[in-house]
């Protein structure tokens, strides 16, 4: 299932369990998570706000963006790919990645064209593992 400018699958698994299945799929498809924000502690702490559990992963696949930064400097201001994991109740997740082409939108010129549609195969290919 796809959003205007995201990937997204529902699974039948726990929070935990989703983190680490996501995590396992983007390694399969070259991604490591580079950060990972905890929301519901971080709104916790900073506001005294209770929130779902939720978490926002930073991906990146070292080649692909090596290769975007060698077109387009700037373009370090839409990475890592953010990817999230929240939980919608006991035992069920959402998974939704950021889809690279709809970042282009926000990109002048095509020199990322190529870049963006593998980075685009890859992450799809996680959400289909994921939602398969």
């Amino acid at each position: 299932m796809t959003s205007s400018y995201g990937l997204r699958a529902n699974l039948s698994m726990p929070y935990e369990r989703a983190i680490e299945a996501v995590t396992a799929a983007l390694k399969e498809e070259g991604f490591g998570v580079l950060t990972e924000i905890d929301v519901k502690e971080t709104l916790k702490k900073k506001l005294d706000a209770d929130f779902r559990r939720y978490v926002i992963l930073g991906a990146c696949n070292p080649n692909l963006a090596y290769q975007a930064l060698q077109t387009e400097l700037e373009i370090g201001l839409l990475l890592p790919c953010n990817v999230i994991v929240y939980e919608v109740e006991e035992g069920a997740t959402v998974v939704s990645i950021v889809d690279p082409l709809s970042m282009l939108g926000i990109v002048e010129g095509e020199a990322l064209k190529s870049v963006a549609n593998e980075a685009n195969a890859r992450l799809t290919r996680v959400i289909d593992s994921l939602a398969g």
